[in-house]
């Protein structure tokens, strides 16, 4: 086994005791080396024709170059290489489980006989798998990042019915600091998602600069190495804190290496410490989380021998961006096409935006009290938000001008113009509307009306009005036949107060009936 070569400043040493007149035993005895390995280096140096003191043009790689040239005919070189690749690939297969690195040496000396051996062929792949598998450490500056992310939770157990459900574990590190936040959720959904996060904010007190997530749907719409898309109302949540969205790139892990390395410690420190607890509630799993928190916070750490919140008291905070006097109000955004009576709809009910803006699509943002809607960026309505279902939520403004007037339509206004003709007619729209589903189907029949008054004149319409009472005829269309046939005129024989019928036998009397 060849030992470790020596260093160079130590074989310029041994060149410089010699030039001074030194023996090999006094410099073996002053450099605490052999006086074999002394006599080597001498040697190497009286045939590379080098002595002291060594010329300036010749820096260490090239003294050392002359010092150890390569052998002639290297072993490695006659031997024909493995192809690593191929190796590395199939043990990195998963369906591939039982195959070992010694299956792979075989088949590469059944096909290379004169190859490398097995430990050879282990260090040589061991060497290639580390030029390939390198990384970079990364510097966190105070108050510079937020690493988030989500991992398996414990369960909680449904008391009526005894089922399980499993939990998400939404997990917050400071990169500097390593501060941490951990609470349980059910599910990764945009509003748990946007809800842990404002919590997070709020325990921490402060905010990073850059939040950098997983490409999860609920942070980033769609995932991609140079320009991720972020998910609308994650941005939003972002531009109410005024910090940055940074996602991780796809499938690179370690670029939020510190909040991989924050699930494995709360999975360590806080759920395995809980496993053996049962939990009915969500609430409940996370009281007992956040007290395991604090203490996993306030513990020191073995190296620095200061704790998490002692290192995000001195580093992050005072770099942190504070925060907004109001959290974050969740909003969800949607697209939304206005239909032809310039209304959007939305969960079952519509809301009116400007009547130019029909059969475009526009954006909406709904939180829990309020609609807006948005046409390229720029806000054309805003609504109380109303969980009444198949209503309308109309503004005035909204409509064409014809259909403004048309809401200035009423009951009580349209009875109070026909009370300008007279009572009957006044009567008769009452009538009208009372005997429509709704109200506003009568509008027009009593609009109808008005209109023929004014080529018939008012003593018309009001005897006409009185017809139609009579006779219950409550429509616009008999109100013009009537005035078409002038019946307004005449005297009704059928009216009320005319005489009895005249006795006849094919008339039965009251008494047929008791």
């Amino acid at each position: 086994m060849a030992y470790p070569r020596l260093p160079m400043r130590k074989i310029k040493e041994v060149l410089r005791l010699k030039h001074a007149g030194l023996s090999e035993r006094e410099i073996a005895r002053g450099c605490r080396l052999a006086r074999s390995t002394v006599a080597d280096y001498l040697g190497r140096a009286a045939e590379a024709g080098l002595s002291w003191p060594l010329p300036d043009a010749l820096d260490e790689a090239a003294i050392e170059a002359r010092l150890f040239p390569p052998a002639a005919s290297p072993i490695h070189k006659t031997r024909p290489l493995p192809d690593f690749a191929y190796v590395d690939a199939e043990l990195r297969d998963w369906r591939k489980v039982n195959l070992t690195i010694e299956l792979l040496w075989h088949e590469y000396r059944e096909r290379h006989p004169e190859g490398f051996g097995y430990a050879q062929f282990c260090k040589l792949y061991a060497r290639w798998r580390g030029k390939q598998d390198y990384c970079m450490r990364q510097i966190h500056r105070g108050g510079e990042k937020l690493f988030v992310d989500y991992c398996d939770g414990l369960s909680i157990v449904d008391a009526a019915t005894g089922e399980l459900k499993k939990t998400q574990l939404f997990i917050a590190v400071w990169g500097a600091s390593n501060y941490t936040y951990v609470e349980a959720a059910l599910s990764q959904d945009l509003p748990s998602w946007i809800g842990a996060h404002v919590r997070a904010f709020e325990y921490f007190g402060c905010l990073a600069k850059a939040v950098v997530p997983d490409c999860l749907k609920s942070g980033v719409t769609k995932a991609c190495f140079y320009e991720p898309e972020i998910n609308p109302t994650y941005a939003d949540l972002a531009a109410h804190y005024g910090a940055a969205v940074l996602p991780a790139r796809p499938k690179h892990p370690r670029d939020k290496a510190k909040v991989e390395a924050g699930a494995l410690i709360a999975q360590r420190w806080i759920l395995a410490v809980l496993r053996k607890r049962v939990f009915f509630t969500l609430a409940e799993l996370n009281a007992a989380i956040r007290e395991l928190l604090e203490r996993l916070n306030a513990r020191p750490l073995r190296k620095l021998k200061q704790s998490r919140r002692q290192l995000f008291e001195a580093l992050d905070r005072p770099a942190a961006l504070p925060l907004p006097a109001r959290p974050y109000e969740y909003a969800e955004w949607r697209k939304a096409r206005v239909s032809v009576d310039y209304h959007v709809q939305l969960e079952r009910h519509a809301y009116s935006v400007p009547f130019q803006l029909i059969g475009q699509t526009l954006d909406v943002r709904l939180t829990a009290a309020t609609v807006e809607v948005f046409n390229k960026g720029h806000r054309v309505a805003a609504h109380a938000r109303s969980d009444k279902p198949n209503m309308h939520t109309t503004v005035a403004a909204h409509m064409p001008p014809e259909h403004a007037k048309h809401l200035d339509w009423s009951p009580p206004r349209l009875i109070a113009w026909a009370a300008k003709t007279g009572p009957s007619t006044a009567r008769l729209f009452e009538a009208i509307m009372s005997s429509r589903e709704h109200p506003e189907q009568g509008y027009r029949s009593c609009l109808g009306i008005l209109r023929l008054g004014r080529s018939v004149g008012p003593e018309r319409l009001e005897a006409a009005a009185a017809r139609a009472l009579r006779f219950k005829l409550f429509s616009f269309k008999a109100m013009r036949s009537i005035l078409a046939a002038g019946l307004e005129r005449r005297e009704d024989p059928a009216a009320p107060g005319q005489p009895a019928l005249p006795f006849h036998d094919n008339v039965r009397g009251g008494q047929y009936y008791h």
